[in-house]
């Protein structure tokens, strides 16, 4: 369920007592570096996963562009490290708000929380994580780095010995977001290898056609002539489209491959040998003419 949280006084003071029992993300804008070999300069972006009640950051990472793609990656990585919390709490914007997400946190049986519009009162941790951020990004502009490789590499030291590893005012005297993360004895909730890859695939909705296929990714799946005019929901994998998941309610999940060129029109059955074409040896023309020929003169 998603849901919105409430903003003000209550939402600042408010924190979980143990580890994965709630994350928060938010994106922040970071400097602009060339992407790929004598490439332009891009504006890259930071996304990060912050453990509510120990302050730790489960994933940190520069990306090199504003999508929902970057979300996903940051979260996939987050869960496959220190499992599935139990709730998130995301900005509301649309990089987190989107069907794969919903999916994803309804497989991991992980509760959806977004924050109100307008209101960064209610995200109070992770805005003062990013101030954080800008101290960095300070530094960083000193070394100048000439690739998004070797910003994320100064990321990964500067978040390890400046914020990982140091006294957080928020945890107490001289315990550490890391230490509060290992100390916690609340054990971590791991999925299931094949539950897990299934919950980070993609879902999107296709009408079936009248010859019982979908189109996806400009190409042809058949998915059966039971379901003409129906509306299936596709899973995929955004790496291999070769074949597709297709779920209907009252049905089990069943594979669709995609529909070569020519597929539907089948192939002609070969014909019996009697009625295979055969070579001519004579000319049943002349033969005919020859039979009339002999009965009109030799009578």
């Amino acid at each position: 369920m998603r849901l919105y949280s409430q903003s003000g006084v209550a939402a600042r003071r408010f924190q979980k007592r143990h580890r994965n029992q709630l994350w928060q993300s938010d994106i922040k804008y970071g400097p602009y570096l060339p992407i790929g070999p004598n490439g332009p300069k891009k504006q890259v972006y930071l996304v990060a996963i912050i453990d509510d009640a120990t302050r730790y950051v489960l994933h940190g990472e520069f990306y090199p562009t504003l999508d929902s793609r970057i979300v996903e990656d940051a979260f996939r990585q987050a869960v496959q490290k220190y499992g599935a919390p139990e709730a998130v709490y995301f900005d509301n914007g649309k990089q987190y708000r989107t069907k794969w997400m919903g999916r994803t946190c309804s497989k991991l049986g992980t509760r959806l929380v977004y924050a109100k519009p307008f209101s960064p009162e209610s995200k109070g941790k992770v805005e003062k994580f990013n101030r954080l951020i800008d101290s960095f990004l300070g530094e960083v502009s000193l070394e100048k780095p000439k690739t998004l490789e070797r910003l994320n590499e100064l990321f990964q030291v500067w978040l390890t010995e400046c914020y990982q590893e140091k006294p957080h005012s928020a945890l107490g005297e001289k315990i550490s977001p890391r230490s509060a993360f290992r100390s916690d004895r609340k054990a971590l909730r791991f999925i299931e290898p094949d539950t897990l890859a299934d919950a980070f695939l993609h879902c999107e909705t296709r009408k079936v056609d009248k010859s019982g296929c979908i189109s996806f990714m400009d190409q042809k799946y058949e998915v059966g002539l039971a379901f003409i005019g129906q509306k299936v929901e596709v899973i995929y994998d955004p790496a291999d489209l070769e074949e597709l998941t297709i779920e209907f309610e009252g049905y089990s999940p069943w594979k669709a491959h995609k529909l070569e060129i020519g597929e539907r029109s089948g192939k002609r059955p070969p014909l019996p040998d009697h009625l295979q074409p055969q070579e001519a040896d004579s000319s049943r023309l002349l033969k005919a003419a020859e039979q009339k020929y002999q009965r009109i003169f030799r009578t």
